[in-house]
């Protein structure tokens, strides 16, 4: 059983940045995707960025090509997304996931993961 600690939002001006943190526990993460979604209110939860744990590519949503970035600290098992150039579109609630035995077709697919974090709120405002 995996469980999932996010932290590190904020509020933030635009075009400002901040790094939210994903503390994974429970066991080994070998073989599972880690992914990040957001849900802003009245919308539905939609995907950031994610990929293996183990290696391969990192996905993006176009959204956020190019400001965003996933990292990871396999010692820590913590995953990292590096938020640049913030836009008040980006406020929402950030959540991480996580999925054993994903194919990378089914990576965008918040129905396919069945680990979550609680979230973190990120406010993007001036």
């Amino acid at each position: 059983q995996v469980q999932l600690v996010d932290s590190g939002g904020g509020l933030v001006q635009p075009g400002g940045s901040l790094r939210l943190s994903c503390a994974a526990s429970g066991g080994s993460l070998s073989g599972y995707t880690l992914s990040w979604f957001r849900q802003a209110p009245g919308k539905e939860r939609e995907f950031v960025g994610g990929g293996r744990w183990s290696g391969g590519s990192t996905y993006y949503t176009d959204a956020v090509k190019g400001r965003f970035t996933i990292s990871k600290d396999r010692a820590k098992n913590t995953l990292y997304l590096q938020m640049t150039s913030l836009k008040p579109e980006d406020t929402a609630v950030y959540y991480c996931s996580a999925s054993y035995g994903l194919i990378a077709s089914t990576t965008y697919n918040a129905n396919m993961y069945n680990y979550w974090g609680q979230g973190t709120q990120v406010t993007v405002s001036s």
